[in-house]
């Protein structure tokens, strides 16, 4: 069973930055697709980041040019790099990973996902 582990979340000050990190574990096959995903308070979850087993990586208009999504297929980690981080990011962010290709950023049809690390920007 594939499990994921997020961690790196935290509180941050508009403007400032912080890393995700996304451990895989029970991988029994190459992995073609995962995403980042993030739920505010009384809203539904929403794609923003995804990267395919070849690197190729696509983004949501809200995170474009602040946030950068990467792996490291040799250990099997995920990774989301959040720069100039706004006020409108605080939510809980989730890593996902499915076998079949990738299909856009707002697909949320994924079988495994992590328990979700929160991140908080103030003003």
């Amino acid at each position: 069973q594939v499990q994921l582990v997020e961690s790196g979340g935290g509180s941050v000050q508009a403007g400032g930055s912080l890393r995700l990190s996304c451990a895989v574990f029970g991988v029994t096959s190459p992995i073609e697709c995962m995403g980042w995903f993030r739920q505010a308070p009384g809203k539904e979850r929403e794609g923003f980041a995804q990267v395919d087993s070849d690197g190729r990586t696509e983004y949501a208009d809200s995170v474009k040019g602040r946030f950068t999504i990467s792996q490291d297929n040799a250990k099997n980690t995920l990774f989301l790099q959040m720069n100039s981080l706004k006020p409108e990011d605080t939510a809980m962010y989730y890593c996902a990973a499915r076998y079949r290709f990738c299909s856009g950023v707002l697909n949320r049809d994924f079988p495994y996902w992590g328990q979700g690390t929160q991140v908080t920007v103030s003003s």
